[in-house]
């Protein structure tokens, strides 16, 4: 594989009720990525009005569907506007933009077609012990079901590959996307690497995640469709 020269990098966030945080993250962004989608899904704050100004590329939802959904709908868009590479990108502020340059690097080596952000191959600051044991539990879970070896899950820190991108179907709109996408990189055949990243939980931040009985009712229904199909 031939190093693109200079590859056309789209970062995609998926919103909802972000308008504390998610301006200063575009801002950073923007400094050294032009090319950053966010869609709205649905937002019944100022999410987009806070965005009006900004030369992003803003999207919105008429109903709220889901961070799934959301993130679907930027992947679709960055591909139909000439993508090579995608990263998905939490709004809340959790990610480190310096790791950008990271997650991207082996797939501009064509090393692998996907790179999944790990905060345990890296570092977290503030997380609470509770959150560990859940995604702990989870990554049992991952291996055991999907039969894919990882060591993070539920990270919204991902870069694909125009190619791997395009394989990407993300059915299952809200949370349990993220398995979803460690399933379909599996049956589909696609290298992956993990990637070590810097996760900043912050009061804001840990008021927007999912809760501990949600993780419980993404499994359940994670079992449930696969019994299904």
């Amino acid at each position: 594989m031939t190093p693109l020269p200079d590859p056309k990098i789209f970062i995609v966030m998926a919103a909802y009720n972000e308008d504390k945080a998610i301006r200063a993250v575009v801002d950073a962004l923007l400094v050294s990525y032009p090319h950053v989608v966010v869609v709205d899904d649905a937002s019944t704050d100022a999410t987009s009005e806070v965005l009006k100004d900004s030369p992003v590329w803003l999207l919105r939802h008429c109903l709220n569907r889901g961070q799934g959904a959301a993130l679907q709908t930027g992947i679709e868009f960055a591909l139909s506007s000439g993508a090579d590479l995608i990263v998905t990108f939490d709004a809340d502020g959790q990610h480190d933009l310096t790791d950008i340059s990271a997650m991207v690097a082996p797939i501009l080596a064509g090393e692998c077609d996907v790179t999944l952000g790990s905060r345990f191959l890296g570092r977290t600051e503030g997380m609470p012990m509770i959150r560990r044991f859940v995604l702990k539990g989870g990554v049992l879970f991952t291996r055991i079901f999907s039969r894919i070896r990882v060591t993070d899950i539920h990270n919204g820190f991902r870069a694909f590959s125009a190619r791997a991108a395009a394989h990407i179907h993300m059915q299952m709109d809200r949370m349990a996307h993220a398995s979803e996408i460690l399933d379909q990189i599996r049956q589909s055949g696609l290298r992956y690497r993990e990637v070590p990243v810097t996760i900043r939980y912050t009061s804001y931040s840990i008021s927007k995640g999912q809760s501990s009985w949600n993780a419980v009712k993404i499994a359940f229904e994670l079992l449930l469709r696969r019994r299904l199909d």
